[in-house]
């Protein structure tokens, strides 16, 4: 066997199945939509990935996944138009709020999944998906991102398959296996014939920052589910026995950012 005999989409789907994760319903992100309004959409890890990005002969973007336009209304100001897709109405709603108050009115929302029809979306000069890969068919994703973009297509994707401390998850016996990880993605690219960029960007673990273990808890139950007494007690002697620690909300995380010409 060498490489060309292997298909790392099909490999790639296998794996999303036995990672045992249950699909998050739009209504999921709805609710966290709610606690994002407050959030300001600039951070360390939109820094790093606007300044990825190549904007040359490029008048439209489309933002898949684009929750409240952490990336796309920072860049809406130097384009002709912004065209947001997500499936969670309230992210949208959050989208367009956020785009009045930096009276932006070139942004367009698009409430739609990956897995929806994209027939009448429109083909942007640019196609970014920030944090949004983890679907079931990541070979079908990027064939639609590549359908949708004329220039350039950015992406970031989890690196090491956990969007928490995998310590915290053994400590709650809810261990899973990984998220299928970035390196499917360059081998797919690469059978398209595609030749990506590949750099990381490292952030602060999802669970960092909290004030007390109330708040460190719902992230937990988040990510996991509802928690229940045994669990919950766990993880409140593995916050009270690290303030630091605790704080940090366990060990960062990593994206790759993977990035190509059409």
């Amino acid at each position: 066997m060498i490489i060309t005999d292997i298909d790392f989409a099909e490999l790639y789907r296998e794996h999303m199945r036995r990672s045992g994760r249950p699909h998050k319903p739009a209504s999921a992100w709805d609710e966290r939509a709610e606690n994002m309004r407050r959030k300001p959409l600039r951070s360390a890890y939109s820094d790093a990935f606007i300044q990825g990005m190549n904007l040359s002969g490029a008048n439209t973007l489309l933002d898949v996944g684009c929750g409240p336009g952490t990336i796309s209304l920072q860049l809406a100001a130097q384009l002709q138009a912004v065209y947001g897709l997500d499936y969670s109405q309230v992210m949208l709603d959050c989208l367009m709020e956020n785009a009045a108050q930096l009276e932006l009115e070139n942004v367009h929302p698009l409430r739609l999944a990956w897995e929806d029809d994209w027939s009448k979306v429109p083909v942007c000069d640019i196609a970014i998906a920030s944090r949004s890969s983890a679907v079931a068919d990541i070979a079908a994703a990027i064939d639609k991102l590549n359908a949708h973009a004329r220039l350039r297509v950015y992406m970031t994707h989890l690196v090491g398959g956990h969007f928490v401390d995998p310590q915290i998850a053994a400590l709650l016996g809810r261990e899973h296996e990984a998220f299928p990880d970035y390196i499917y993605i360059i081998n797919i690219l690469h059978r398209l014939g595609l030749h990506p960029q590949l750099s990381y960007i490292d952030i602060p673990s999802r669970l960092a920052g909290t004030e007390n273990f109330e708040a460190f808890s719902a992230k937990v139950s988040w990510t996991f589910g509802e928690l229940n007494t045994d669990e919950l007690t766990a993880l409140r002697n593995w916050y009270q026995a690290d303030s630091l620690r605790a704080k940090r909300g366990g060990a960062p995380m990593r994206w790759a950012f993977i990035a190509w010409e059409l």
